[in-house]
């Protein structure tokens, strides 16, 4: 899965993508895919990210417009797509420019792959 991921999110980096990973909640890294420009950094993804993801992602589902799946955060020099597959948290970091559709897009598709890791993780009630 590990070699998929990476075929998935390289040619995306040519596209303005520095960083792609696959955490837990707590922001422990389960697959990554960096970049290796100078621009991506090694701390653009800490453990805090994710974990604000959880807990701001938990508040905007609280609005009444349902469920919110994925929060796109963009600044200065980087943007932060972040989409929930509960119970893991898929963050792609990209240059502010970059076209974000298309990494909403790449999301979906990780999404897609990691959901044997998903249906292992999540028990049946």
């Amino acid at each position: 899965m590990e070699a998929r991921f990476v075929d998935m999110c390289t040619p995306h980096f040519y596209n303005g993508l520095l960083v792609a990973a696959v955490t837990d909640r707590d922001g422990v890294v389960l697959l990554k895919c960096k970049c290796k420009s100078e621009n991506a950094k090694d701390d653009l993804i800490e453990s805090t990210l994710q974990s604000t993801f959880a807990v701001t992602n938990n508040q905007a589902s609280k609005l009444g417009l349902g469920n919110n799946n994925s929060i796109i955060s963009v600044y200065d020099l980087y943007q932060i797509i972040q989409l929930n597959d509960a119970p893991l948290i898929i963050t792609l970091i990209a240059d502010a420019s970059a076209n974000t559709g298309l990494f909403m897009s790449l999301g979906h598709s990780l999404i897609d792959l990691t959901r044997p890791i998903v249906e292992a993780l999540v028990v049946d009630k």
